[in-house]
C-alpha cells in the first residue's frame, strides 16, 4: 500500500512519469522469486501483509522472502522462526526482534494504532508460549494487548479476581489445554467475542489437545469461535481483525 501510495504522489509531483510508474507496478500484484511469490496486493486486500511461516522453508529462502517483504511494507511477521535466521536477518536490521517463546520474528509498528484492548488468559502457565504467540501477532497489527496468565478453571477464583478487566475488552483470547474448559466460563461473563485457542497442554487423554479442542467447539455458551491446536498465530490475527 505505502509502495503504491508513495508512486501516486510521485506522479502527482511530476517527480516520475505514468510510465516509470507503471514499470515499478509491473512486479505487482506478486512479485515472483522462483521458488515462492510474494503477494505484495496482501495488505491492500486485508489490511496487513503478507505473513511466512518458517517451518519447510530453508534460510536463505525465507531471508530472501522477509527482505522483499519489508522493502515493500516497512514491517515483517515470520512465524515457526529460529534464531539462527534472526541473526542473519538482524544484520540487515537492527530493530528486528524474536520471541524464543512464539518463535516468532517480528518488526513491531511504532504506534499502537487502535486504543481498544485485546485481552488474552491463559488456563496455566505452561499455555504460555501459544499466549505470547498471540500477542505478539496482534500486537504487530497495531493493537493494544494486555495478557493474564494462569487463571484456569481449577481456581476459577483467580479469573474472578478480573472480572472488570475482562468486561473492559473489546475481544478476549482464551487459551488453555487439559480439558478446555475456561473459555465457556469467560465467555458466559462477558458480552464481547471469546476466540478459543486449545493447546497441545495434558496428560495422554487430552491426545496432544484434542480433548480441549473438542470442548472449546462444543461450548455451551454462544460467541465462542475456535482456532486450531496451538494456533495462538490464528488467534491473534482474528482478534486484530476483529478489533479493526
Amino acid at each position: 500500500m505505502r509502495k503504491i501510495q508513495s508512486l501516486l504522489n510521485k506522479i502527482k509531483r511530476n517527480k516520475i512519469t505514468v510510465n516509470e510508474a507503471l514499470e515499478k507496478l509491473s512486479t505487482l500484484p506478486f512479485e515472483d522469486l522462483g521458488f515462492a511469490k510474494i503477494d505484495t496486493h496482501r495488505s491492500l486486500r486485508r489490511g496487513f501483509p503478507e505473513v511466512v511461516f518458517g517451518d519447510g522453508k530453508t534460510n536463505d529462502e525465507i531471508l530472501e522472502i522477509c527482505k522483499r517483504i519489508i522493502k515493500g511494507n516497512q514491517t515483517l511477521l515470520l512465524t515457526r522462526a529460529n534464531r539462527n535466521i534472526y541473526t542473519r536477518l538482524k544484520k540487515f536490521y537492527k530493530d528486528i526482534k524474536f520471541d524464543d517463546a512464539s518463535r516468532l520474528i517480528y518488526l513491531e509498528p511504532r504506534k499502537t494504532k487502535k486504543k481498544d484492548l485485546i485481552l488474552i488468559l491463559t488456563g496455566g502457565t505452561s499455555d504460555a508460549k501459544v499466549a505470547k504467540e498471540a500477542a505478539i501477532t496482534a500486537r504487530v497489527m497495531g493493537n493494544r494487548v494486555k495478557l493474564i496468565f494462569d487463571v484456569g478453571v481449577a481456581g476459577v477464583h483467580r479469573l474472578f479476581g478480573h472480572i472488570n478487566l475482562l468486561r473492559k475488552a473489546n475481544v478476549l483470547i482464551v487459551i488453555a489445554g487439559m480439558e478446555g474448559a475456561l473459555a465457556s466460563v469467560v465467555s458466559g461473563l462477558v458480552s464481547k467475542p471469546v476466540i478459543a485457542v486449545p493447546t497441545s497442554v495434558g496428560y495422554g487423554a487430552s491426545f496432544k489437545g484434542i480433548a480441549p479442542l473438542l470442548t472449546m467447539l462444543n461450548s455451551c455458551s454462544p460467541g465462542v469461535c475456535v482456532v486450531n491446536i496451538d494456533n495462538g498465530f490464528g488467534a491473534g490475527y482474528f482478534a486484530a481483525m476483529i478489533n479493526k
